[in-house]
């Protein structure tokens, strides 16, 4: 009996570091391209969403398909505390997932292990799946915890991919700098996209 073919999906976890437009950035991306993304938001992560972009966090269900759901992919939104979702279970079957914006609280928990909340269980799934986990921490200064424990991800086979735009490509707006990074997230998710010109590339290549 052979298996059927998985759908694309990718878990995305969206915290309370500040940037949440990139988080919301990559899941227009990810919908855009007809991928099924399984969003989690965290509480801190809702009050950036509305400190930043304004949205509303107390219809959280209807205010995600308001402003996301668009293009051929499937938005699928799970609380934080459903703990029994089905991204909290190794046999659920998907590409990878990314956190972005990740706090440093979260990274701290997902470095130590504590899966207390869905996002932290989402990402040990899949680290002992063998799946790919992007991180995209937005905090500055770092100090030597935060910095620790991306080493210890890192040396786990964790993405750091950290919320640190390039201007080589001369950015004319705020949304340029934007694109360049979620774009740096879906190269090391492994799809395909147009959101920067390269280095060497010009719009025209």
């Amino acid at each position: 009996m052979s298996l059927a073919a998985a759908p694309r999906r990718w878990v995305v976890g969206i915290t309370g570091a500040s940037g949440a437009t990139y988080g919301v950035t990559l899941c227009r991306e990810l919908l855009a391209a007809g991928i099924e993304v399984h969003l989690v938001v965290s509480e801190a992560g809702w009050r950036v969403l509305k400190e930043e972009l304004g949205w509303d966090a107390t219809k959280r269900a209807d205010t995600l398909r308001r402003e996301l759901e668009e293009g051929p992919g499937k938005l699928v939104h799970h609380p934080l505390g459903d703990i029994g979702a089905a991204i909290a279970s190794g046999s659920f079957r998907c590409e990878g997932m990314v956190v972005v914006p990740c706090s440093m609280g979260t990274l701290a928990a997902i470095a130590h292990g504590t899966s207390d909340n869905l996002i932290a269980r989402a990402a040990d799934v899949t680290m002992k799946e063998g799946r790919p986990l992007l991180l995209v921490p937005r905090e500055t200064p770092l100090n030597a915890i935060h910095l620790e424990n991306m080493l210890k991800l890192a040396r786990l086979g964790v993405r750091i991919v950290p919320a640190m735009p390039a201007f080589y490509q001369g950015p004319q707006t705020l949304q340029d700098a934007v694109r360049f990074l979620v774009g740096k997230v879906m190269d090391n998710m492994g799809i395909a996209h147009n959101l920067y010109i390269r280095w060497g590339e010009s719009y025209e290549d």
